[in-house]
């Protein structure tokens, strides 16, 4: 793995990749820097499984580097890649995960427990919003590819 994805970012570089996912895109720099320090790095080696469909969860992820695979079972649901988020809808709810988190090459990943998230957006609905307007287009992004038949 390159170095440069070895080293820790800084704070101000964590929250310039916070900015730039479209999550928080219309979140304020200051309560970005206010999460920033909430991500923990983790390298993860091709092949390994992150998270399986119906555990509990309790963290998302952010893709700092590498590929990962979203299937269920051998379905490949999509394959996401720098800068994409995954696992978000267990920041929002105590429920077990929808599918397999597995990744696709050596990855750099940032970490965000529920728990640390809760109390940020308990004072910052602005990342609350960010959230649901992500949500709101995966699923309009599924109710297209339902229509067309390619579920």
């Amino acid at each position: 793995m390159a170095e440069q994805t070895k080293q820790q970012l800084l704070l101000l570089e964590k929250v310039l990749l916070l900015k730039s996912l479209s999550i928080f895109r219309e979140t304020p720099e200051t309560i970005l820097a206010e999460l920033a320090p909430l991500m923990q790095e983790e390298e993860i080696e091709e092949g390994i499984v992150i998270f399986k469909e119906s555990e509990p969860g309790d963290c998302m992820y952010i893709i700092l580097s590498g590929e990962i695979q979203i299937h269920k079972g051998k379905t490949t649901l999509a394959i996401l890649k720098e800068k994409e988020v995954f696992g978000e809808l267990s920041l929002l709810d105590a429920e077990t995960r929808s599918a397999t988190a597995t990744a696709q090459t050596d990855c750099v990943l940032f970490k965000i427990d529920q728990e640390p998230f809760y109390e940020l957006i308990d004072t910052r609905p602005e990342v609350a919003r960010g959230f649901i307007k992500m949500l709101c287009n995966r699923l309009r992004q599924l109710n297209e590819k339902t229509a067309r038949g390619s579920l």
